[in-house]
């Protein structure tokens, strides 16, 4: 334990000088004390958030086949979430990365992205026979952190150091704010952990969101912590079945109401406002899956909209084919589509530039050899924006 040199006691913890000057913040345990106050404007957010969620669950499942949908989301939320943390990385550049990673593409960060998928897919795998714990947040930043920015930051190893959040170049002395020291850690997480088990009444999107900022707030890994905490809500969700798939990703909202997120975690640590940051997530929620849930349904009514414009078409069959493998891989080459149909390199070249006729494919290298081509259409639904070439 730290030497308690200055103490300014809060609902949400306090802060304490250390020997060498700055302050460190020892988060309070969770639940809040005083308890949180549910108001009327908290209580109709929690039931707008609930509903949306529901109906986000509801309009996957009219989706043909939901799990590319879930796919692809993931593939977004790891490009958004990144991006929160100064990665420069597009859909785009990913999707290309996967589409032709012999030819590794040059944007900026994709390493870093990539990873973010493969932390992503391990968690919601691990998380058929491993309960969200300790354990499973050590692997998943393990996954997320090997061999990019940070990888030598003891990838999966709570921290035996102090770390600290400021600007670029910053001091400890001159930082924004000071999580608690390595000592003080494992009181913090095991008590995070048994409040995610807890099964004592609360709604759980509100468990949720303040074992989120509760994460934030400890910060237990030398890099990498904003990231595993963004994945903690979807693992979390998806773990107690308040969502059926991993659909419920924060960080495009995280991401365009930056200062706001950040702002409100902070007012937790200095003025105890749980219920202000729960009113901001709980918010989130709803904006989210509502988008979400909209999104799911244009998807449905544009594959409709394409299969109708295909079928009056000669040869019809394989241009079936390659529409529902383009819901799973929307950057592809001739030879994937050569694979992706069964037939000969010639029969997919054809059929490639009849989709560019169509306006469903747009050819993305302007390269004579190795074309990567687009399924941009879908790309823009997803929200990506044009690539500039």
């Amino acid at each position: 334990m730290v030497k308690k040199i200055e103490r300014a006691e809060g609902r949400a913890g306090f802060y304490v000088r250390q020997p060498t000057g700055y302050r460190a913040f020892i988060p309070a345990l969770l639940p809040p004390n005083p308890r949180l106050q549910i108001n009327d404007t908290l209580l109709n957010l929690l039931s707008d958030a609930d509903r949306a969620i529901g109906r986000l669950d509801a309009a996957a499942e009219l989706l043909p086949n939901p799990d590319l949908f879930v796919a692809m989301y993931v593939r977004r939320e790891a490009v958004y979430s990144s991006q929160i943390e100064g990665t420069q990385a597009s859909l785009t550049d990913l999707l290309e990365f996967e589409a032709d990673a012999k030819r590794r593409v040059t944007a900026k960060d994709v390493g870093e992205v990539v990873n973010y998928v493969a932390a992503m897919n391990h968690g919601l795998e691990r998380l058929t026979s491993l309960p969200l714990s300790l354990r499973l947040i050590r692997e998943i930043h393990e996954k997320l952190m090997k061999g990019v920015r940070g990888g030598e930051r003891e990838p999966g190893e709570f921290r035996r150091s102090q770390n600290w959040i400021g600007p670029p170049g910053s001091s400890l002395k001159e930082a924004l704010f000071v999580p608690p020291p390595p000592g003080e850690l494992m009181t913090m997480l095991g008590n995070l952990e048994k409040f995610l088990h807890d099964n004592s009444p609360m709604p759980p999107l509100i468990r949720c969101g303040l074992a989120h900022a509760q994460f934030e707030t400890i910060h237990p890994f030398l890099d990498g912590n904003g990231r595993v905490g963004r994945l903690l809500i979807t693992f979390w969700l998806c773990w107690k079945g308040i969502l059926r798939r991993p659909l419920l990703y924060l960080s495009d909202y995280f991401k365009r109401n930056r200062d706001e997120y950040y702002g409100n975690l902070q007012r937790v640590r200095d003025e105890g406002d749980w219920e202000g940051w729960t009113e901001f997530f709980l918010e989130g929620v709803r904006s989210v899956a509502t988008e979400a849930a909209a999104m799911a349904r244009e998807i449905q009514k544009m594959r409709e909209a394409h299969r109708a414009m295909i079928s009056r078409q000669p040869r019809a069959a394989n241009g079936q084919v390659l529409l529902d493998h383009l819901f799973e891989k929307p950057m592809i080459t001739v030879k994937q589509v050569e694979m992706a149909i069964g037939k000969t390199y010639p029969v997919a070249a054809d059929l490639v530039g009849r989709f560019e006729k169509w306006g469903l494919l747009r050819e993305e290298t302007g390269l004579e050899r190795n074309r990567i081509y687009s399924y941009r259409p879908y790309l823009t639904l997803l929200g990506e924006e044009e690539k500039r070439r």
